[in-house]
């Protein structure tokens, strides 16, 4: 399944023109990395990825309707997927986009 290119376009409109922002297809979607760190991408796979702190990843889960992210079996802390039915409104994908944001500008570029 390729990635919803109108998702990536609401997410390319709410993150706007930050000058560290960039492009690149990933994960069999597209994401959008702030200094070389990805924040969030347009899942291949639907809805959304999204980055955030590793400490805060069990409680997001916990709280949200976030799932924990899973590469070749394995729960990535960091990494969740939420749903394209859970960031269907602009007000909830702008929570994780910003959620994405916040985390990689916290981190060293690269």
């Amino acid at each position: 399944m390729a990635y919803d290119e109108a998702l990536a376009a609401r997410i390319r409109d709410r993150i706007g023109a930050a000058p560290d922002l960039s492009e690149k297809k990933m994960f069999g979607g597209l994401a959008f990395l702030i200094g070389g760190n990805m924040a969030v991408a347009a899942s291949g796979q639907g809805g959304i990825l999204v980055r955030v702190d590793p400490q805060e990843s069990d409680a997001l889960v916990a709280g949200t309707p976030a799932e924990p992210m899973e590469m070749r079996g394995k729960q990535m802390a960091g990494w969740l997927r939420v749903a394209a039915d859970d960031v269907s409104s602009d007000a909830a994908l702008a929570d994780w986009v910003e959620r994405g944001l916040g985390y990689a500008r916290s981190l060293p570029a690269k």
